[in-house]
């Protein structure tokens, strides 16, 4: 009787064979979908916080301590936050380069690699740029890496891992012919960005991004950029700003009185709104705003 209580009050979390910690829900969300219940997908951050910033607080020590992996975006976007965590978390398992440490930028071909690096550029990603995901064609490669790294963890799970990802490819195949088909043509359109988080999805389906309404990455709007962007805007005649959904769209909404251009929110990552509860729905979203 003991027994059936604890198996009807405990977590299934509980009985997966691996505890996977993640830096952002999208990757929660692909892991879960080749681990199944196999494994506990262990989120560090929120989908609508600045992925730049987070805060390492004791909370997040504690879930990366118990964890039997890591599996990050890499490209140095967790640079300014999770470095402190893994050391403080003291936990073999997600030391970088150990065993159970998985960077995903190093399986995707990155883009917008800069030539030289220094201050005057600003907050630029030596590497390229870190926001891959949004490239609905490198979720299948990463969906590949992920299976292989939770066989090479779980090998007695491995037919396991191996049929949720062939059901992954299968659905995920079929989307992306209708996203294709939806952004078939749009191409060619010209779009602002308040910082150039969509590089990988504009590349994807062919739009043109003509600016960023932050002068340099991570430096903030000035009034001077403002104006600048405000004439190339009306000479250009770009029919979209992509804002992300963590920085303020202020001076957006002061170019859009200006210009009557059209703002729209694109989220970056799973939960980053509210209807944007895994990668399908989050493409959804974002195929259908460019209309």
């Amino acid at each position: 009787m003991l027994k059936k209580l604890f198996l009807l009050v405990t977590p299934l979390a509980l009985f997966a064979n691996l505890n996977i910690a993640v830096s952002y829900p999208y990757i929660g969300a692909l892991t879960k979908s080749i681990g199944g219940e196999n494994i506990n997908a262990i989120v560090l951050a929120k989908g609508n916080w600045d992925p730049h910033f987070i805060v390492p607080r004791p909370s997040l020590i504690a879930k990366v301590r118990g964890a039997d992996g890591i599996i990050i975006n890499g490209g140095q976007l967790e640079i300014g936050w999770l470095p402190p965590l893994l050391d403080r978390a003291a936990n073999n398992n997600v030391k970088v380069n150990g065993k159970g440490f998985l960077n995903l930028f190093e399986h995707i071909e990155p883009i917008d690699k800069p030539q030289f690096v220094d201050r005057s550029c600003g907050d630029i990603h030596p590497d390229g740029n870190p926001h891959f995901q949004l490239d609905p064609n490198n979720i299948l490669r990463l969906a590949e890496v992920i299976k292989i790294y939770l066989i090479y963890l779980d090998p007695d799970n491995k037919n396991s891992y191996q049929q949720n990802y062939e059901n992954f490819l299968t659905i995920w195949n079929k989307k992306l012919q209708e996203w294709n088909a939806k952004m078939q043509d749009k191409k060619g359109i010209k779009v602002v960005q308040f910082h150039d988080n969509m590089a990988y999805f504009n590349k994807a389906y062919g739009l043109e991004n003509i600016g960023t309404i932050e002068p340099l990455p991570g430096i903030p709007p000035s009034a001077k950029h403002t104006l600048s962007l405000i004439k190339l805007i009306k000479s250009e005649k770009p029919s979209y700003i992509l804002h992300d959904v963590y920085h303020s769209t202020k001076t957006a909404k002061f170019i859009v009185s200006k210009t009557g251009i059209k703002l729209i929110l694109m989220p970056h990552d799973v939960e980053a709104m509210d209807d944007i509860h895994d990668l399908i729905s989050l493409f959804d979203y974002l195929t259908g705003a460019i209309q």
